[in-house]
């Protein structure tokens, strides 16, 4: 069954009477898709100094920080309720240590698929579980860490084609 026509506002995860709904992919064509997302998480300079040094209490900040990055992108159709279930064919987690003024770990997050719809929350779950990891690695040490930042610089495939973001808050 085709769902309803959406309403004006252009909003594909509501129908014609305003419900949300899981958009209809079925007639869509199965296409490369990529979508690569940032973020970052500030901190006092000694924390950074720790997740460098390998020094945190619970190991190996980096490493764990990256396997939830990559786990959170399998798992997103799970925790935001209308995305449809992936079959991812890549995930790379790319972190940064950025120390000085800025004192801050960036995260870059590169999703792939095959499939009839995009991989963009992939791409942003993953960096928001990614950075947020890394903020329970370290809150013994430093619980006023600000995750921020965090934004899709580009996708592309599928009917709409590809979007690249301008220069912002992480640099991209």
């Amino acid at each position: 069954m085709n769902d309803p026509v959406p309403p004006a506002s252009g909003l594909t995860h509501f129908d014609a009477q305003g419900q949300a709904h899981m958009v209809d992919v079925s007639a869509k064509a199965a296409t490369h898709r990529i979508a690569v997302a940032e973020g970052r998480i500030r901190m006092r300079p000694e924390t950074l100094a720790l997740i460098a040094e390998g020094g945190a209490r619970k190991g190996d900040v980096i490493g764990v920080a990256r396997i939830a990055a990559i786990q959170a992108a399998k798992r997103t159709a799970e925790l935001i309720p209308l995305c449809h279930p992936l079959p991812l064919t890549r995930v790379a987690a790319e972190f940064e240590l950025v120390p000085g003024a800025a004192s801050e770990v960036r995260l870059q997050v590169t999703a792939e698929t095959v499939g009839p719809t995009g991989v963009e929350m992939e791409a942003l779950t993953a960096v928001q579980v990614g950075l947020l990891t890394v903020y329970d690695m370290c809150k013994a040490v430093d619980r006023a860490m600000v995750i921020d930042g965090v934004r899709l610089l580009e996708k592309h495939g599928g009917k709409s084609g590809s979007f690249v973001a301008d220069a912002g808050p992480g640099g991209g």
